[in-house]
């Protein structure tokens, strides 16, 4: 079963997708506007987005690109746009699937579980299976768990995919533009993006910037993740 974000302002559509995928042994959670999808997706892991077009604060084509910006979850389109262009361009945005309305919940299960058996088997091909480790930190690609001195890190799907790029490159200093590439799969994009990341991922490793251990950036440069630096002794 899956993490399901629901971001639909229609209270009635969202009551019965909340009721029926549920009903189906999804965990769900739900919010009415495209800022609050954006929040919930940067601090919380999902296996899946249902994203409505039609949003109060934001068109969802323009939430899409936002998501797009912070997460690789897996999104799926559920609106009653129909045209034909728009769906390809969607798509061809970052969309994984779309769906319009009127649908079936059956249906909606059915093209959850299709991305889903996707996403899982493009992870299964593409992670090695052996556990990266710098210093304190153990970080299973394959898995995607990451521990710092034994203790499971709670990373949000792109915090973990920053932090095992960096550890697969220990002590290498990475471009910001390689990192956009590599992680954000994105030829270019706003530097913010990136420290917005490293500021959350460094707050799970309780470090600073100002007092980095692992993360460290230089300025103009790139961002390197070593292990901390032991005193010598007196």
């Amino acid at each position: 079963m899956a993490r399901v974000l629901v971001v639909e302002d229609d209270q009635f559509v969202r009551s019965a997708l909340i009721r029926h995928l549920t009903e189906a042994g999804h965990t769900v959670r739900s919010v009415g506007t495209a800022l609050e999808a954006l929040r919930e997706v940067a601090h919380l892991p999902f296996d899946v987005v249902i994203l409505d077009l039609g949003l109060p604060d934001l068109d969802g084509s323009e939430a899409l690109k936002m998501l797009r910006g912070i997460t690789d979850v897996p999104v799926i389109i559920a609106t009653a746009r129909d045209d034909e262009a728009e769906i390809v361009r969607l798509l061809n945005a970052g969309a994984d699937d779309y769906l319009t309305k009127p649908f079936s919940v059956e249906h909606l299960s059915a093209r959850i579980a299709a991305v889903l058996r996707r996403t899982r088997a493009a992870a299964a091909e593409a992670a090695p299976s052996s556990v990266i480790r710098v210093g304190g930190l153990a970080i299973d690609p394959l898995r995607r768990l990451a521990e710092l001195d034994g203790a499971q890190l709670d990373l949000t799907r792109r915090e973990f995919d920053l932090l095992a790029f960096l550890a697969g490159r220990p002590g290498v200093v990475v471009p910001r533009r390689e990192l956009l590439a590599e992680v954000w799969q994105q030829s270019y994009g706003d530097d913010q993006t990136i420290d917005v990341h490293l500021s959350w991922l460094r707050r799970k490793l309780g470090e600073t910037a100002a007092k980095p251990r692992y993360l460290h950036t230089l300025r103009g440069v790139g961002v390197k993740l070593e292990p901390p630096r032991t005193e010598p002794l007196s």
